[in-house]
């Protein structure tokens, strides 16, 4: 019985019980090398299929999952899913909705065929290991890895949708330990694409080695307020710190995001816009329906400066009387959520001369994002690594430094805007480089 079937003969199951039902099925397949001392470590290969339902009923919600496929298993699952639902409280707002028809990414594009054997993926990792290894200063590479992975979603309901989507990704990543006197540091880089032979191992080798070389002697400098430059990476994860929160309905409707009441208005230099852009096939966020099966598209969250929306799925758009997003997100294991899919922030107006005149703290490394940031208030405290830099040239390196501050505040202090967009590694994100003023930095 093929997938489509079980989908059949589960929604048909809910349908007679007087229900309405969406199911998931998330399928993957993934290989995983690590290596050490010139000998390979890890060899993982893994591949995991779980069916995930969500059954409503008298306006009541309930969920269940099964990693086996066989009619047995899957029964029980619904039965299960429509016990929980009897015990749920009433939530009226979230609903199957009635979309019927057919979406399917298109796999030319995001799940290319690449011919690389497993043999030369472990060649990749050998070597990528061995050279960094081998690099002056560097003492031992104790992270690297190399993975290889596709997954699959298929969504049908009780309605009739049925939407499938499949997306392939390699990520090669390597870190080493650098040690020179009483100094040392542990610093990488990675990269990510579609097709894994277009992953080159020498260019992580050099920019990791890079990396660790720039910083090795890096100490702290006084402490006072300084403009701050953050990389590709950390102002990716700066971002995503806060605006999970600041951009999710669902946080709005219980009444935690701090942004609930400020839509229409100025939170931001107007000079920032911020969107979510799910079609852009060059992410890996990439998205062509949610998981409720609402096609996707381009939603601007911050336009010049005023919140233009929040992210919302079908139940919570329902709660503040506006349309779906095209923003909601279930697993299979999970419960009906809200989640942005890859930002992106358009270029500004600011050459590199403006954007790196004078002086300024460009931050490479941050430290401490989970337990430093509070997206309620929007303060956070970092520890942080990078350069001082003057007129785009790095002065010297800087290490055990402390940036902090309030992100909410940081929006409304913009000294400039690149002209250029950068991807982070994951390729989740697409941004210029922000520079920011007036950010509190101690050493």
């Amino acid at each position: 019985m093929d997938l489509e079937q079980h989908a059949a003969e589960v929604l048909e199951t809910v349908s007679r019980a007087g229900a309405e039902g969406d199911l998931i099925i998330d399928e993957s397949q993934s290989l995983s090398l690590k290596a050490r001392d010139g000998e390979l470590e890890e060899h993982k290969v893994s591949s995991t299929r779980v069916f995930g339902l969500r059954v409503i009923r008298d306006d009541r919600v309930g969920t269940a999952y099964s990693e086996a496929s066989d009619s047995d298993a899957l029964q029980s699952m619904v039965q299960q899913a429509l016990i929980n639902a009897s015990f749920a409280k009433v939530e009226p707002e979230e609903k199957i909705l009635s979309t019927d028809g057919e979406l399917r990414t298109d796999d030319t594009l995001l799940c290319p065929v690449d011919k690389t054997s497993v043999d030369e993926k472990v060649r990749f990792s050998l070597a990528m290991e061995r050279e960094l290894a081998a690099k002056s200063k560097v003492r031992n590479v104790p992270h690297n890895n190399v993975h290889d992975s596709q997954a699959q979603k298929h969504l049908y309901t009780s309605a009739g949708l049925k939407a499938h989507s499949k997306q392939k990704a390699c990520i090669a990543v390597a870190f080493a330990l650098m040690e020179e006197d009483d100094n040392n540091i542990m610093d990488g880089f990675g990269r990510a694409t579609r097709r894994f032979g277009e992953l080159d191992h020498l260019e992580i080798v050099e920019e990791a080695h890079k990396r660790c070389l720039g910083l090795l002697h890096g100490k702290p400098i006084p402490g006072k307020h300084y403009d701050v430059i953050f990389d590709e990476e950390c102002q990716t994860d700066l971002f995503h710190s806060f605006t999970t929160m600041i951009f999710s309905g669902q946080a709005a409707r219980d009444g935690v995001n701090p942004m609930r009441d400020k839509v229409g208005e100025m939170v931001a230099d107007p000079r920032l816009s911020i969107f979510d852009q799910p079609l852009l096939t060059e992410g890996f966020g990439y998205a062509l329906f949610d998981s409720e099966g609402t096609p996707t598209r381009e939603t601007p969250l911050i336009r010049e400066g005023r919140l233009e929306t929040l992210a919302h799925n079908s139940a919570t758009a329902a709660h503040f009387g506006v349309r779906t997003t095209g923003h909601a997100w279930r697993g299979s294991r999970s419960r009906l959520g809200v989640n942005l899919h890859q930002l992106q922030i358009p270029e500004g107006d600011d050459d590199p001369a403006t954007l790196l005149s004078g002086e300024y703290i460009e931050i490479t490394d941050l430290a401490g994002l989970h337990s430093g940031a509070n997206a309620v208030s929007g303060q956070f405290s970092f520890g942080a690594a990078g350069y001082l830099c003057k007129n785009g040239q790095r002065v010297q390196p800087v290490r055990n430094i402390t940036v902090a501050g309030n992100f909410y505040q940081m929006l409304q202090k913009i000294s400039a805007i690149g002209d250029e967009c950068f991807w982070n590694i994951e390729r989740t994100a697409l941004m210029p480089h922000i520079r920011f003023a007036d950010v509190a930095i101690s050493g």
